[in-house]
């Protein structure tokens, strides 16, 4: 454990059970007996009981109590040692905090955001906090005169917790938590489970980076804790992933819900008509010099604002074990790798430009998305018939892409790069199927493609024919075209991710 000079240790009998309860920071005004689970405050050196708090649901996470680690603040290393964790209930699905004491005798929070983990500490803005309602998703204020803009304004409520905390809102009361985002990357919390609000301010971490120390030993892991039968049709279901919050049925397709844990009532939703990824589920490839494995798959379709014509693409979810989630993204027009932006890129709504980390990004389309088909594990809860607004924007100079998904509680962007078809196939070593993954790819056509000189001269001559041809049968001097913004019956370069 991390101990600081500053602080000592606080033990006192549970006033419930008489077992002991210690406090290891200062600022913990509340604790949970790990024998009884009751809640107790501490008020100088005597606890008081204030009732009992539910158990947390396993969500098999590699991270526990009493797990150390390093973190880089303010140009100096601190250790520090994890000593709460806090389980929320949101509008869309469940949510991990973990209180991590440093060795200055300080606290902060380790949490989840979109399949990757944010560092926060407590953060003051040096002005009267607005009501929760003010803040809008996807609008843009001034935190000490740095743009932020809103990402999402949830109501949540408190249904676990463990080990001691800083703050303690109300066990099953709903209140708002407010995220802000800037374009550099940094998240702002405000909670206002309690009053005053609670802010906290921080960054994107990498467990990797952490030098974490006493995590939970995966293969003392009890596979029999992650395996239940489905709902629908009683098969066996086994999740692979600590942070899966749903799944399908290998043997019905069934959508279920594990965002309530395995221990709760599992919703399921039956699916039809399944689509057969191109990559297999398990499949493990290599991207920017690590293995990823392919632990999920979605088709999705959408339709431009006064068009009735739908277009579709796919999207694999690769999971690394110290690095989190990327997605790999399957359109007519290319393949391309993106994940979830931890900041909130430049711009304004309505906007045709985007600006993101000094790179400009101009607006290719807006469309209604919606999940048609899943298979496999996600991080976040996945209903088929979920439907988001979306725009894409594409990088001015290069092979960056852009894109930004709103649903009515938040807003969440995603960045990535386009990719050759090439490549993907040799990361999955599947060259001898190179031909399927072929598509518009990113570069210029290469001159060993197969298309020799000879092909392209007889393409362009019946091109040449068949635009005399229409011109001769036209009545009118002003023909109908599409831009290339457009879809007929084509696909997007995909979506934003939460």
């Amino acid at each position: 454990m991390a101990d600081s000079g500053t602080q000592r240790t606080y033990r006192a009998p549970c006033p419930g059970c008489g077992a002991p309860v210690e406090f290891k920071s200062a600022q913990s005004t509340h604790a949970i007996c790990a024998y009884c689970h009751s809640t107790v405050v501490r008020s100088g050196e005597v606890l008081q009981r204030l009732g009992r708090m539910a158990e947390v649901f396993d969500d098999h996470s590699p991270l526990q109590l009493m797990a150390s680690g390093r973190i880089a603040l303010d140009g100096q290393t601190l250790p520090f040692t994890l000593i709460g964790r806090l389980q929320y209930q949101g509008e869309e699905g469940r949510w991990t905090e973990w209180v991590a004491f440093l060795q200055d005798g300080s606290t902060a929070t380790l949490s989840e955001d979109n399949g990757a983990y944010v560092f926060t500490r407590p953060a003051t803005l040096g002005r009267e906090l607005p009501e929760a309602e003010r803040f809008r998703v996807g609008m843009t204020t001034a935190v000490a005169g740095q743009p932020f803009s809103v990402a999402a304004n949830v109501r949540a409520q408190l249904v676990a917790a463990e080990g001691e905390v800083p703050k303690l809102p109300p066990l099953g009361t709903p209140f708002q938590v407010v995220e802000l985002r800037s374009a550099d990357g940094e998240v702002l919390s405000i909670d206002y489970g309690t009053q005053p609000p609670q802010v906290q301010r921080g960054r994107a971490v990498r467990l990797e980076d952490l030098q974490l120390q006493g995590l939970k030993d995966e293969s003392a892991k009890e596979e029999k804790g992650r395996q239940f039968s489905c709902p629908h049709c009683g098969a066996p279901v086994q999740v692979q992933l600590s942070s899966t919050k749903s799944c399908t049925c290998p043997s019905c397709h069934s959508l279920i819900d594990l965002s309530a844990g395995l221990g709760g009532e599992l919703r399921h939703a039956a699916q039809y008509e399944p689509v057969q990824p191109l990559i297999p589920l398990g499949s493990v490839g290599q991207f920017e010099g690590a293995p990823w494995q392919v632990v999920g798959f979605q088709h999705r379709t959408g339709v431009e604002p006064g068009d009735d014509e739908h277009f579709g693409w796919e999207e694999y979810l690769l999971y690394h074990r110290q690095r989190g989630f990327l997605f790999l993204v399957d359109a007519s027009d290319g393949w391309s790798l993106v994940r979830p932006a931890t900041g909130a890129p430049q711009h304004k709504p309505g906007a045709s430009t985007a600006t993101y980390l000094g790179t400009q990004y101009r607006l290719t389309s807006t469309y209604q998305a919606e999940t048609n088909y899943v298979a496999g594990e996600f991080y976040w809860p996945v209903e088929r018939g979920q439907k988001t607004s979306n725009s894409d924007f594409a990088a001015v100079n290069g092979k960056g892409l852009l894109s930004r998904e709103q649903s009515r509680s938040e807003v969440t962007w995603s960045h990535g790069s386009r990719m050759d078809s090439s490549a993907v196939a040799q990361a999955f070593k599947l060259g001898d199927k190179a031909a399927l993954f072929r598509r518009q790819d990113a570069g210029p056509v290469a001159a060993g493609s197969g298309i020799g000189c000879g092909t392209v001269i007889v393409i362009l001559i019946v091109l040449i024919i068949l635009l005399v041809l229409m011109s001769n049968c036209s009545g009118s001097s002003g023909g109908y075209y599409r831009s290339s913004g457009g879809s007929f019956g084509g696909y997007s370069t995909g979506g934003g991710h939460k």
